[in-house]
């Protein structure tokens, strides 16, 4: 069975630093869509960033210029690197891979898309 698993969450204070990883296994082929979306207590999932097969990216609006999304295919590997993190960042982050048959970066934006999800790392954000 096909299974992602995040770490590196945690407690950080304003204007500080994290990465989270997500470990994948069970795949056979590595997913065209890779991405992180949050969710805070009493409020609806949101995209956070996605990244497709060779590298391309987007991000919402909230977080562009201050996180970067990487992945490593081979390895069916994703990260978040969250600079400048803000208190508004704290939510439970969840990593997501998407179903065959995706081929552009617009296809990696609807939640819709992804059939795999991790159970989440919490991150809080201190000021």
């Amino acid at each position: 069975q096909v299974r992602l698993v995040e770490s590196g969450g945690g407690s950080v204070q304003a204007g500080g630093s994290l990465r989270l990883s997500c470990a994948a296994s069970g795949f056979i082929y590595s997913p065209y869509c890779m991405g992180w979306f949050r969710r805070a207590p009493g409020k609806e999932r949101d995209g956070v960033a996605a990244i497709d097969s060779d590298g391309r990216t987007c991000y919402v609006d909230s977080v562009r210029g201050r996180f970067t999304i990487s992945r490593d295919n081979a390895q069916n590997s994703l990260y978040l690197r969250m600079n400048s993190v803000k208190p508004a960042d704290t939510d439970m982050y969840y990593c997501a891979g998407t179903r065959a048959g995706f081929g552009k970066i617009i296809d990696c934006g609807p939640q819709e898309n992804y059939n795999y999800w991790g159970q989440g790392t919490q991150v809080t954000v201190s000021s």
